[in-house]
């Protein structure tokens, strides 16, 4: 007798196969005593199309909408490239799968697709596509590696205790087909007028979208406003150093002609140094790396690198063995897994020059179950990589580096702040100058970040000192910044609520499953943006394109571009997955929200947002 384990792809199967001995090469699968090992290629199965409920749905026609199906259907997924034949690859998986399944030795399944929302979902698809009527398992590993393989098959869950979980995916697929059928089809309809034009409007696109309009439209909205500083240059014999003029907590003045005045009171004048203050700064190493994070710091540290491509290059990584699951939004590992850590640990560190400074500690930054939802953050595994890819190498480092960073010492910058007061004609005039030196390097020997220290000179409190220069400098109020990748994915990750700082590396407290996407679906929806031509990339910045203006500014379903209220639909989705809400009741609420939105749309002002149609030769000559 055996057991048939379904991977999620032939590279995770073969992974299978290495740990459990399964040798002889079958057809669409691998076969040892104990088991036998096959695999889909993700989405096996699609949902139906309109059309292939009702050929009539295929004319566009606003008769057809709303249009929620009595009983959701699926088919095997379309070719690639051609999108009207059947993938014959997928068809001859599915065939494959089937037999198996049917084998009469094959006693029980076990689903081995990824341990999420949509592996849970590739898998109950399948199964019951194939009606498939024999006990059906789950395995729950964070990694491919044969230890933890061995271990999760003597840990099997039933299917039945999945059951919250594929609730989820279920309604995550059918909600998202419902919004995104309906609505794309009377947008485009509406709004739109020629071949090609088609308008995508999907439950996470739309305030993607509307995130990237409104940064967009506060940079233009920016009003640039000029002003003022008055900068000095002090020296005495033990050096030279910069001050900056300032009053209360001002820095920056509005009237030139006041600063101009100032300069001329004090120009030329000696200086006395009043304070001066030395405080060491402790900084810790960032937190360990959910994908959202890891993305954001591969976009904004390499050229020409997406949020899709790092996903692809970290799912390589997983697929291979080198690192944990990466579509995880925790940033901190399960309790449970410091023994593990810490082998992976000695492993890593055992050939580094500084090895006697990486020490295992059980802290609970690193190890926190309250900040662990579903899968723990991306670490390296105990397999140390061989022959990886630049890109692969660029990846697998970071996530490297930032492993070993939790087990090292702080670094530590001293941090200097200097008062100098020049006589005024009635009040002193103080200048203040900060510097900072790195006096411990700690984990930042993991880094060849070569940054120049602001050194000071060696002067002290009650030092006199002579005004070498004094300029007043004329600036401009800079607009915010354009989103890039980095930071559009933690505005995704917090629904906009985090911290808007594109250099924001630390991660911000998540309120689990209130965010706009998931990890796993983030880059996809940037993506998708770009090619349904709502957003292009400029450099690292992602601009709104006049058609994404046009659509915000017309689509009359507000609330679909609302980062609340899609915040919290993908909350009750994750609420769901712990069983917490019905799935017939969230159904409900997106079908209501449907009819009300396509019945919207039919009352609303027919305003076009594109229109590819020839013109013909007398209006283009009438122009």
């Amino acid at each position: 007798m055996s057991r048939l384990i379904l991977a999620e792809k032939p590279s995770v199967a073969r992974n299978l196969a290495e740990a459990l001995g399964c040798k002889k090469k079958g057809n669409g699968y691998l076969e040892g005593d104990d088991y036998v090992i096959t695999w889909a290629f993700g989405h096996l199965l699609t949902l139906y199309d309109c059309k292939d409920y009702d050929p009539k749905l295929a004319l566009w026609s606003y008769d057809n909408f709303p249009y929620i199906p009595q009983k959701f259907q699926y088919r095997i997924k379309n070719d690639g490239v051609n999108r009207n034949i059947i993938d014959a690859g997928a068809k001859k998986q599915l065939e494959v799968i089937k037999e198996l399944a049917y084998r009469e030795d094959i006693t029980e399944i076990i689903s081995a697709t990824d341990f999420d929302r949509e592996g849970e979902l590739i898998a109950l698809l399948i199964f019951k596509y194939l009606k498939v009527n024999k006990p059906i398992y789950r395995i729950l590993i964070n990694e491919w590696t044969p230890e933890e393989i061995k271990k999760g098959l003597n840990t099997l869950k039933t299917n039945a205790e999945m059951k919250s979980l594929q609730d989820a995916g279920i309604c995550r697929q059918w909600a998202d087909w419902v919004i995104g059928i309906n609505f794309t089809s009377m947008a485009t309809m509406k709004y739109s007028r020629g071949k090609g034009n088609l308008l995508n409007i999907g439950r996470v696109l739309m305030p993607t979208l509307k995130m990237i309009y409104d940064k967009d439209m506060q940079i233009n909205n920016f009003k640039v406003e000029e002003f003022f500083e008055l900068n000095a240059v002090f020296k005495n014999e033990k050096g030279e150093y910069k001050g900056k003029f300032f009053h209360g907590k001002k820095e920056k003045f509005s009237n030139k002609e006041s600063i101009k005045k100032l300069k001329d009171e004090i120009q030329g004048k000696d200086g006395l140094i009043t304070e001066k203050e030395v405080e060491i700064n402790k900084v810790n190493p960032p937190s360990l790396f959910n994908l959202s994070n890891l993305q954001g710091y591969i976009t904004s540290k390499y050229k020409g690198w997406t949020s899709n491509k790092v996903l692809q290059v970290a799912q390589s990584l997983y697929e291979k063995k080198y690192i944990t699951y990466p579509r995880t939004e925790s940033t901190a590992l399960e309790e449970s897994l410091k023994e593990k850590a810490e082998k992976v640990l000695q492993t890593l560190t055992r050939n580094l020059p500084f090895k006697d400074e990486i020490v295992f500690s059980d802290t609970k930054k690193v190890f926190n179950n309250s900040k662990v939802e579903g899968h723990s953050a991306i670490i390296p595994t105990y397999i140390i990589p061989k022959n990886l890819s630049k890109d692969e190498m660029n990846v697998y480092n970071a996530i490297k580096n930032r492993f070993i960073s939790q087990f090292m010492p702080s670094s530590e910058y001293e941090n200097t702040k200097i008062i100098t007061s020049v006589k005024g004609d009635v009040h002193d005039r103080l200048f203040v100058t900060k510097g900072k030196i790195l006096k411990i390097e700690g984990w930042l020997k993991l880094y060849n970040d070569e940054k120049k220290d602001e050194l000071l000179p060696p002067v002290e409190k009650d030092d006199m000192v002579k005004m070498k220069e004094l300029k007043v400098l004329s600036k401009k109020t800079k607009p915010p910044a354009h989103h890039t990748e980095k930071s559009l994915l933690k505005a995704m990750e917090t629904c906009g609520k985090g911290k808007s700082s594109d250099e924001e590396e630390e991660s911000t407290e998540i309120l689990y499953g209130y965010s706009i996407g998931t990890a796993a679906t983030r880059a996809e929806t940037i993506n998708k943006l770009k090619y349904a031509g709502y957003i292009v990339a400029k450099g690292k910045s992602l601009l709104v394109t006049e058609k994404g203006i046009k659509l915000i500014e017309t689509f009359p379903i507000k609330e679909l571009m609302d980062t609340d209220y899609t915040g919290r639909l993908e909350k009750k989705l994750y609420d769901m997955e712990k069983g917490n809400i019905k799935r017939l009741d969230f159904l409900k609420e997106i079908f209501d929200f449907t009819v009300d939105g396509v019945n919207k749309i039919k009352r609303s002002r027919a305003d076009i947002i594109c229109d590819t149609r020839e013109r013909k030769k007398g209006e283009e000559k009438s122009e």
